[in-house]
């Protein structure tokens, strides 16, 4: 019976000490993303899902920067670190002049309180299998029910 015990005490203190979470490496990882296009109301923009690999401190600004695909100053996305959050959702407003198959950078900063600098930064790059330009200009329907696009 000690002999049981004691080998169920040495399982559970394995499976505890591997729930320690990593002292170095990466805060976040990116799990997915990439460009929407909605033709039903004429528009497109990107976005991505990042998954803490690590606990971010509290109080920690993640800023999103993406690439402007009409040129311009990168769109900026802001969200506050939360204990025991999952995953961190970023999306741009609209976007115009997606090129097929050209790579749109992304970068995540995360911003110390305290000091206003940047702790850690993970870059990646968006690509659209379409072109923009194949995407109606206009909304083709308005309202909830996707009704016809009336010109007034």
């Amino acid at each position: 019976m000690k002999k049981a015990s004691g080998l169920l005490l040495a399982a559970a203190l394995l499976i505890v000490g591997a729930c320690e979470e990593p002292a170095s490496g990466p805060y976040l990882e990116i799990t997915g993303g990439g460009f929407i296009f909605n033709y039903r109301i004429g528009e497109a923009f990107y976005g991505f899902v990042a998954r803490p690999l690590r606990t971010i401190p509290e109080g920690t600004e993640i800023v999103a920067a993406f690439e402007d695909p009409a040129g311009g100053q990168p769109l900026i996305i802001r969200q506050q670190a939360k204990p025991n959050l999952i995953q961190y959702s970023f999306r741009t407003p609209g976007v115009k002049k997606v090129e097929k198959s050209k790579p749109y950078k992304v970068s995540i900063n995360l911003i110390d309180p305290d000091t206003g600098k940047s702790f850690s930064t993970l870059e990646r790059n968006f690509s659209s299998s379409i072109d923009q330009k194949d995407l109606p200009n206009a909304p083709l329907t308005t309202g909830p029910g996707y009704h016809p696009y009336q010109k007034q």
